[in-house]
């Protein structure tokens, strides 16, 4: 395995009680400051992956190591204390680490701008729209200052135009200062592409990985490259590995 990797997984398997086979012989190897999204369709196992290098599950089989425990993770619904003002649900992890609560509101006030909600730390969350909890679910998992971000499918459930905005904004902050390492969750060809340095294609039944593309485009994205040719030609690619998937599942 490799030593250098922010997170490497090798021949994981994962079984439920049930006896349902999420992942079956997983290897993958994420480096350091690297973006990379996982995509496939629902059971292949994306969840399952990213909640192992999240260590709140454990392998069944198999060996999964992450080379920091600074990990931040951002999951499907933004989870929000409904009672807590936007800032105190952005101090919630510094709160539970028994930071000291100045120093966790300015840590909180940081990564508030970060996302441009600063103005709206004293609101609640039923005052907000959907892409804007999203944008605190994102600052409580950027407060602790992490070297791995893990984001499972978090702009699933919003409109095309918020979930752009959202896209563009996520590689704004990765970009800045020292980038941490991104593994991230989606069904969104078009998302991935955008987004990443590397598309890991996945197959059900069971999980495992098929196919890896590398994204050679460079950074910064703009919308224009979500029209252009080379984006087209990379969710053309994708979209026929994801179709071979259902033919290897049968």
């Amino acid at each position: 395995m490799d030593n250098r990797a922010a997170i490497a997984l090798q021949q994981v398997s994962k079984v439920y009680a049930n006896a349902t086979v999420a992942l079956q012989d997983m290897n993958l190897v994420v480096e350091p400051g690297e973006f990379v999204s996982l995509v496939g369709a629902s059971g292949c196992g994306k969840s399952t992956a990213l909640r192992l290098m999240a260590g709140l599950s454990a392998p069944t089989t198999g060996r999964v190591a992450v080379h920091s425990q600074d990990i931040g993770f951002v999951f499907q619904e933004p989870a929000l204390l409904p009672w807590a003002k936007v800032i105190d649900n952005v101090c919630l992890p510094l709160k539970i680490a028994q930071v000291s609560y100045r120093e966790a509101k300015l840590r909180a006030m940081e990564v508030l701008h970060l996302v441009g909600l600063a103005e709206l730390a004293q609101s609640y969350p039923r005052q907000l729209s959907g892409g804007m909890k999203m944008r605190v679910s994102i600052a409580r998992a950027l407060v602790t200052r992490p070297r791995i971000l893990l984001m499972d499918e978090p702009f699933g459930a919003l409109d095309e135009m918020t979930r752009s905005k959202l896209n563009a904004d996520v590689l704004k902050l990765w970009q800045q200062g020292d980038r941490y390492t991104v593994v991230f969750v989606t069904h969104n060809v078009y998302e991935a592409v955008y987004l990443s340095q590397r598309v890991v294609v996945m197959a059900p039944q069971p999980g495992r990985v098929v196919a890896e593309v590398a994204i050679a485009a460079p950074y910064p994205r703009s919308d224009d490259f979500r029209t252009s040719a080379v984006c087209n030609a990379y969710c053309r690619e994708i979209s026929g590995l994801l179709a071979a998937t259902s033919v290897l599942s049968y």
